[in-house]
């Protein structure tokens, strides 16, 4: 009883959200929209850095930075994947009511967090050069952008330890502290991008501005967390790998940051050719970016909303709940996402306008808007229904149905149907052609995947 009492009173922190129980939509509102901002807050550092380098450095300033947006898309993608994981396992955990398994699980996934940024920081730095020559980075921005990404990497620590402190709170529904920490960061981003260029530091004094806030936002929730009640509460000396905890991470992390690298390693090979139509087309379409990344991360906050709220409710044997939490974050994520990229279309001159006065590369930004950002909502259609699938323990097939459409399905596209016209509409009519596929293969394995979830659901399911 009194180990019962425990983990009920660590779900009602004030922290947290009890998923488990009582209406849903509040709920998920209440953890997707924090979640959302620090998302948004958290590109906002590439888009703070893309406006002072177009505006205050120049066009091959922004052309540097945004040659290799993709790139820091990618490993963002692979962090936000690897920390997935970690959300999971906790949240499932939870479920069952284990807080004592809860604390292991969070200590795990703090050592998981360390080994990686070590590995990835040692890769990084290595393939920095290798990068530069297969993104086609025009000679004139090639420095800069070198600058730019080996100063990234040297940081990649400060982004893995905010990912995966912040998916230890997701897991218990706290999405409003990592705003927080981002909010603070943000700011401070700006302040160290504005003293950069205004002491000429150029490109690489915009890293390292970027690089410093986002310890700033990994400092704040390691600080958080060791503070903390209860299961949650990190204690360095007791950070290590169970392996039971270990196995549950990777083996959602591994396939979900695959979809996320997939996802974004096309993206660089798109970026390729747009880098092919010159300079302008780098910046203006850096420009735009900014904006569809924001739009993403509106889906990809009801995504993780998906991922948490069924993983919890999954583990408790609540079908009819998933069910419902499902169609709730489907129609959240499609509904925002459509307002947000209609909005900004509506007013794109005066929203690229923040970016750059270039006109060549406004150009070429207002014309890729037309083309994906029209149709950003439909990305909705896969990357929650992959998450529902995530939280009921299937990682796998929607990591390879990613694959499918967000790359071989791409590569196909760019390296046979584009050659034959050749132009910018056409490279960029890849993206709408794309998620269409990849939804509706996706909305149709998710209904395969639930009837056999489902079947098993009052079964034990396996310990993680």
């Amino acid at each position: 009883m009194a180990a019962e009492k425990t983990a009920l009173d660590e779900r009602r922190d004030s922290n947290s959200i009890d998923m488990l129980h009582g209406p849903l939509l509040g709920k998920i509102v209440t953890f997707a929209i924090p979640l959302a901002l620090a998302s948004i807050l958290q590109q906002f550092f590439s888009s703070t850095d893309a406006m002072f380098a177009g505006r205050f450095v120049g066009s091959t300033a922004l052309a540097a930075i945004g040659g290799v947006a993709p790139v820091i898309a990618l490993l963002v993608g692979l962090f936000l994947g690897l920390s997935m994981g970690a959300n999971v396992t906790i949240a499932m955990r939870i479920g069952r009511g284990d807080m004592v398994r809860v604390r292991s699980a969070v200590h795990t996934a703090a050592g998981v967090a360390l080994v990686c940024s070590v590995v990835l920081t040692a890769m990084g730095l290595l393939a920095t050069e290798p990068i530069l020559s297969a993104m086609s980075i025009p000679g004139d921005a090639r420095v800069e952008a070198g600058q730019y990404l080996r100063i990234y990497f040297a940081g990649i620590s400060f982004f893995q330890i905010y990912d995966f402190s912040a998916a230890i709170l997701r897991a218990k529904g706290d999405t409003k502290r990592p705003l927080y920490a981002l909010a603070v960061a943000a700011l401070a981003n700006a302040v160290m991008d504005y003293i950069a260029v205004a002491v000429g530091a150029g490109v690489p004094g915009i890293a390292l501005g970027t690089v410093a806030a986002n310890g700033i936002a990994g400092g704040m929730l390691v600080w958080f967390l060791l503070h903390e009640e209860g299961a949650f509460r990190l204690n360095p000396r007791e950070i290590s790998l169970e392996p039971a905890a270990v196995k549950s991470i990777l083996h959602i992390g591994i396939p979900s940051g695959a979809q996320g690298v997939v996802f974004s390693l096309s993206n660089v090979i798109i970026q390729s050719e747009i880098n092919g139509f010159g300079t302008a087309a780098i910046a203006g379409c850096a420009a735009a970016s900014n904006f569809e990344y924001y739009s993403y991360y509106f889906i990809n906050a009801f995504s993780q909303a998906a991922v948490t709220f069924i993983g919890q409710n999954y583990a408790a044997g609540e079908p009819a709940r998933c069910d419902r939490i499902m169609k709730l974050c489907m129609a959240g994520g499609v509904l925002v996402s459509a307002v947000f990229c209609f909005t900004v279309i509506a007013f794109s001159g005066p929203m690229l306008g923040i970016f750059t006065k270039d006109a060549a590369a406004l150009d070429f930004a207002h014309r890729r808007f037309m083309l994906s950002l029209a149709f950003d909502w439909m990305i909705a259609s896969y990357e929650i229904t992959a998450s529902g699938m995530r939280g009921m323990g299937w990682p796998v097939l929607p990591t390879l149905v990613t694959v499918f459409g967000t790359c071989v399905l791409r590569l196909v596209y760019v390296l046979g149907l584009f050659p034959l016209i050749g132009s910018f509409e056409m490279l960029t009519a890849v993206y709408p052609i794309s998620w269409l596929m990849t939804g509706a293969i996706m909305i149709a394995l998710f209904f395969y995947v639930r009837r056999q979830a489902f079947a098993t659901i009052r079964t034990p399911l396996a310990a993680s």
